[in-house]
């Protein structure tokens, strides 16, 4: 929920530069790879989704970022699509970018696209479209855009057709698909001939999927640990403590967070969906005296870095007026790659408007009940806080 509406922002920007002339000539370090990092962060279904976005010079694919006519129709297309309120819209910008034919950009493109028009278009991967192939006994393409709305007319058709049983969101669709064609998923009508070469992979596949519960729980504790801090801190600063609303539910040290936080924000001079993006991150500290944000904290313990700054990225420009302070609280071993991503240049400037500051799980521990006893306000952080040059 977090990873739409910064996502759709990250689209936006990348429109902006391409606009501005400003996107460059890679990927790296272009707003599209801001955007693809969220992505990709997003659950194994959108492992690869970077991939066919990478520059690869000895083929010149794809090409949006040398050729300029290119890149504007991209830019247009995406424009389109952020602006777009009826399906129709979109499958009519999808046709136009089908029709310039820029080589090297294909269907995979539909993956941004959902995270702009969820219920309206699926994603696409290798995966997705195997799944599709052994569930609806096709031969659809890879990179053919003549594949993909075939394929997209079938799966909302089906999505429809068992409404019931299914999500209107159609990732829910593609992660089926997804399973499928990536062997973690049979059909039953061929099982007896697919089993016999699966079953290797189907019990790594199970003792790998085993693992990565067990350090979800793991990686899971630790951030309710360190939110659990924050709090603590927050209040001996005499703040109001507000948690992200999907965490009000949860406990530490057999303290429940519902009866140290507040319930709802204040309220705020933001749109309701704006309102909603700022209801999930993950701690902020409230000025009871002002009722503005005076801190806000992105815990990020695997996750993308990119993600966090992203939100903080768009809670800043949602209550520009407001002094708010905004930290990514990370474990130590991350801190070359929280700094080297502050640093970056697509992210430096809005960095240093933002005050973002990288404060180390370990250093918060060591010195929680420190900052709880001498801290007079928020700027206590600022003396373990490390922040980019």
């Amino acid at each position: 929920m977090k990873a739409f509406r910064a996502i759709r922002r990250g689209v936006k920007d990348t429109v902006d530069a391409i606009a501005a002339g400003s996107f460059g000539n890679d990927f790296k370090g272009s707003p599209l790879e801001i955007v693809l990092a969220a992505i990709t962060e997003q659950k194994q279904v959108f492992e690869g989704a970077a991939h066919p976005f990478y520059w690869k010079p000895k083929l010149r694919i794809p090409d949006i970022y040398e050729n300029v006519q290119n890149q504007q129709k991209f830019g247009a297309f995406l424009n389109a699509c952020l602006n777009a309120t009826r399906e129709d819209q979109v499958l009519d910008e999808m046709s136009r970018l089908a029709e310039a034919n820029i080589k090297g950009l294909g269907p995979s493109v539909a993956t941004i696209v959902y995270f702009l028009h969820p219920t309206l278009v699926p994603p696409f991967n290798t995966a997705i479209v195997n799944g599709f192939n052994a569930l609806f006994n096709t031969k659809q393409k890879l990179g053919s855009w003549q594949s993909y709305l075939s394929m997209r007319e079938t799966i909302v058709q089906a999505n429809a057709r068992h409404r019931s049983l299914l999500s209107k969101d159609l990732g829910a669709f593609a992660g089926l698909l997804f399973e499928l064609g990536s062997g973690r998923l049979i059909i039953q009508n061929n099982a007896d001939d697919v089993l016999k070469d699966l079953q290797e992979k189907a019990e790594k596949a199970a003792a790998r999927r085993h693992s990565q519960v067990i350090e979800e729980q793991k990686e899971e504790s630790e951030h309710t640990q360190v939110q659990h801090m924050l709090i603590k801190i927050g209040r001996a600063l005499k703040y109001q403590v507000f948690v992200a609303r999907n965490d009000r539910h949860r406990s530490c040290h057999d303290e429940a967070f519902s009866q140290l936080t507040i319930e709802q924000l204040p309220a705020l001079d933001v749109p309701s969906e704006v309102m909603d993006t700022i209801s999930l991150i993950d701690v902020l500290w409230i000025d009871p005296q002002t009722s503005t944000i005076a801190c806000a904290f992105e815990v990020e313990k695997s996750t993308s870095i990119y993600s966090g700054i992203l939100r903080m990225k768009d809670l800043a420009r949602s209550i520009p007026s407001q002094s708010c302070h905004y930290y990514l609280v990370a474990p130590n071993k991350r801190q070359q790659e929280v700094m080297a991503q502050i640093s970056r240049p697509a992210f430096r400037g809005d960095a240093a408007d933002l005050s973002l500051g990288y404060l180390p799980f370990d250093i918060l521990r060591q010195h929680c009940d420190a900052l709880c006893m001498l801290g007079e306000n928020h700027s206590v952080l600022k003396k373990i806080a490390q922040f980019s040059t």
